[in-house]
């Protein structure tokens, strides 16, 4: 081998190697992304971060006139949780619950959001209650469930919000 030349085949082991991080990394991105998963009955696809936003803050009650939104939200200490209050919410965990509390005093909503302790328990009840909706680590929807974009990207997306 000839002083400063490459050979051809560690320059090919060298974009193969870069392929397999680029992928890796894009699905690492993926699963870090939390998901917005809602009942297959739900009449919405594509959510503005307002709207989604209007929706976890019990200011949008209904996903049509028969059809009452039911929010799942995870327990205190849960990541997706932290990144739910910090981005849609953008309250501490003692102002969340005071939020609700206020609301539920004043009669603006009938009850607050029902408290699930998993995700897998998250995405069993999201099933079986309609109009309900979730958030849950991306790299754990199953089939079954509707995927709710939020301006119109999908987690792993570029400019997807809740990471």
């Amino acid at each position: 081998m000839k002083q400063g030349k490459t050979p051809f085949k560690y320059w090919i082991a060298a974009l193969f190697t870069g392929l397999i991080l680029a992928s890796f990394s894009q699905r690492a991105m993926a699963s870090t992304d939390i998901a917005l998963v809602a009942h297959p009955a739900v009449p919405i696809d594509n959510l503005s971060f307002p709207e989604a936003r209007k929706i976890f803050l019990g200011n949008r009650q209904y996903w049509s006139e028969d059809l009452r939104i039911t929010l799942l939200i995870r327990a205190p200490v849960a990541r997706e949780r932290d990144i739910m209050l910090k981005t849609f919410y953008q309250m501490s965990e003692a102002q969340f619950r005071q939020y609700w509390i206020s609301k539920i005093f004043r009669a603006e909503v009938t009850a607050g959001p029902k408290v699930v302790f998993s995700s897998e328990m998250a995405l069993e009840l999201v099933i079986l209650i309609p109009g309900s909706i979730t958030f849950v680590d991306a790299a754990q929807i199953p089939k079954g469930l509707k995927l709710i974009k939020i301006d119109g990207r999908l987690p792993g997306e570029n400019g997807y919000p809740l990471h």
